[in-house]
């Protein structure tokens, strides 16, 4: 470097505008010109909490979440109690999935009396999250407390009564979902699954069907029309959706066992067999293994289905249905004597089914 030349000089920026500037380049995703304003702000004053924070925030932006962490804590011990800091140290927990961690935190956060709906959805989902249903529900209602058409609570209260299998209590929260955004396939398609699930297949179709109109291809549209038409016992309308599956996942062997059922529905049993292998080729299943029982059984190769059967009942010992169809190729076979031993055993295993009963009843009289 010659004498003449000089080495240019930073342009004096007061901390506000540094920080200003840092929070902006933020936002716009400029995450390393946003980290090198920070800098400079910790250079001049080691402890200021926006410049300990918008460092912090830069890490959880490029998913660095334990250095964010490092940057919050560090700030939390300067400045107990900061706000943003507790925000972005609890978000970084979750992310790190460590929802107890974050609970802790977020806790920490609502102790100062802060109502930021934002923050309580977050909470609210934590508690979901670690299945704290009770605590996670209050919450959500505490949001409708205060903003009564809160989307994401909402939404929250949905999964939380559908994980709970409280599905018509799911369906009045999808429901106001649905009237606030028509066209939103997540909302549409948990509509469809709650009707599916309640077995009121028929309510459940138009649904479905709307998310198919908005989106063609859509896995779980499809997956639900399909299962809907099986529930109603319409093999041939099921086939259509589950092969639109199999075309986009040609490995997916558990629609491959259901398109095997719906051929035997059909009574198509050869090719019933054909897609049974295929699943089975790719991994055990069992629901393939079963549909092969029932084609034999349905063939008349009894001792074969029951062979098939009976290893079922090793890892499903209390699949009522399995004791009722080996009973049933017992008493095909003339053996009424090995058709009570297998419903007896159920019974005396405490497996409580109107069809064990039933039968077991016929054969006793």
């Amino acid at each position: 470097m010659s004498s003449e030349e000089k080495v240019p000089e930073r342009v004096p920026v007061s901390i506000s505008e540094l920080s200003k500037r840092g929070y902006q380049l933020l936002k716009e995703d400029h995450i390393a010109e946003a980290e090198e304003n920070f800098r400079r702000i910790i250079e001049i004053e080691p402890q200021n909490n926006y410049a300990l924070v918008g460092m912090g925030d830069a890490a959880r932006k490029r998913k660095s979440y334990h250095e964010a962490i490092r940057y919050y804590e560090e700030c939390l011990g300067y400045h107990v109690g900061n706000k943003y800091a507790l925000v972005g140290l609890a978000d970084s927990y979750r992310s790190l999935k460590q929802f107890h961690r974050a609970i802790e935190i977020w806790e920490k956060y609502l102790a100062q009396g802060d109502s930021d709906v934002t923050v309580l959805t977050r909470i609210a989902d934590a508690y979901r999250k670690v299945l704290d249903f009770s605590r996670s529900k209050e919450i959500y209602h505490k949001i409708l407390e205060i903003d009564p058409g809160n989307p994401y609570a909402l939404t929250g209260l949905g999964y939380l009564h559908f994980d709970l299998k409280e599905y018509r209590e799911a369906l009045t929260y999808w429901e106001r979902m649905h009237e606030k955004d028509p066209k939103n396939i997540w909302v549409l398609t948990s509509i469809g699954n709650c009707y599916r699930k309640l077995k009121t297949y028929e309510k459940g179709i138009p649904y479905f069907k709307k998310a198919l109109d908005i989106q063609p291809n859509n896995f779980y549209a499809l997956f639900g029309l399909a299962d809907c038409y099986r529930g109603m016992n319409d093999p041939q309308e099921s086939l259509f959706y589950w092969q639109k599956i199999l075309d986009a996942d040609p490995d997916n062997k558990v629609i491959l066992t259901r398109i095997g059922d719906s051929y035997r529905a059909m009574n198509q049993l050869d090719t019933a067999r054909e897609f049974y292998s295929k699943a089975l080729n790719i991994e055990f299943d069992s629901y393939a293994v079963l549909g092969l029982a029932l084609i034999n059984k349905e063939k008349g190769n009894y001792l074969e289905a029951i062979e098939s059967l009976s290893g079922l009942l090793v890892n499903d010992a209390k699949n009522p249905r399995l004791y009722i169809e080996i009973a049933q190729s017992w008493l095909a076979l003339d053996k009424r004597d090995k058709a009570l031993e297998v419903l007896t055993r159920a019974q005396r295993m405490g497996i409580k089914n109107l069809g064990i009963g039933e039968l077991l009843e016929k054969l006793q009289k």
